[in-house]
């Protein structure tokens, strides 16, 4: 219980994308470093958390996953609230999944903090032979509309922890820089936590308001 009391950040981070693209196994990589093969879908908003050591700083990150509900279109406004992070998954074998990445990106800016950090995702690099969306395109629209960018591979562990960290590491560095403004992120979603003690009852009721 110890490593999970002690913290300095509670950092949210949402995973977005169409329903397939393996937003569920990054989650589980990460977390728990396991890869389920059973690709059926679980309905229902669901989130796992894990601590990172980020300079001299503990940091619990706690990952939202949508868990079924983008087929339906039924993502609500209280998944994105009080995201700091937000991975946005696409499958590299089905270019219909990344062309979705702009509604993907729309909504998520209509409902977040406009100073959310955001790394576009392209999964299943272990599917290279069946490539349809090449490297560069994405990484140039990644680009052009700010954001980070990685290929990953759930199945063989490949940058899945390098793309979480990066996340982390930018909200971090965004918040230290105070590159943000009063009522933004910095104050709002992850200031608040740093002036109590670690294990305060307070926080931890705190990061799960936006259930």
């Amino acid at each position: 219980m110890g490593s999970d009391e002690a913290y300095n950040f509670v950092f949210k981070v949402v995973l977005i994308g169409e329903s397939g693209v393996g937003k569920s196994n990054l989650l589980s990589r990460f977390t728990k470093n396991e890869f389920n093969h059973d690709s059926r879908t679980t309905i229902g908003v669901e989130f796992s958390t894990r601590t990172i050591h980020l300079k001299g700083l503990i940091i619990k990150a706690q990952i939202w996953d949508t868990a079924g509900l983008e087929r339906y279109r039924a993502i609500t406004s209280a998944y994105y609230r009080g995201a700091v992070g937000a991975l946005l998954v696409y499958d590299i074998t089905k270019h219909l999944t990344y062309e979705s990445v702009e509604r993907w990106l729309k909504e998520l800016y209509d409902h977040a903090d406009p100073h959310i950090v955001v790394m576009v995702v392209g999964n299943k690099t272990d599917l290279g032979s069946e490539r349809s969306v090449p490297t560069e395109e994405a990484k140039d629209f990644a680009e052009k509309n700010g954001l980070l960018f990685l290929e990953t591979s759930a199945l063989e562990s490949t940058n899945v922890e390098t793309a979480f960290q990066n996340v982390l590491g930018e909200i971090h560095r965004k918040v230290s820089s105070k590159e943000v403004t009063r009522g933004s992120i910095s104050a709002v979603s992850l200031a608040s936590h740093i002036p109590r003690a670690a294990g305060d009852p307070e926080e931890k009721k705190s990061c799960c308001r936006n259930l």
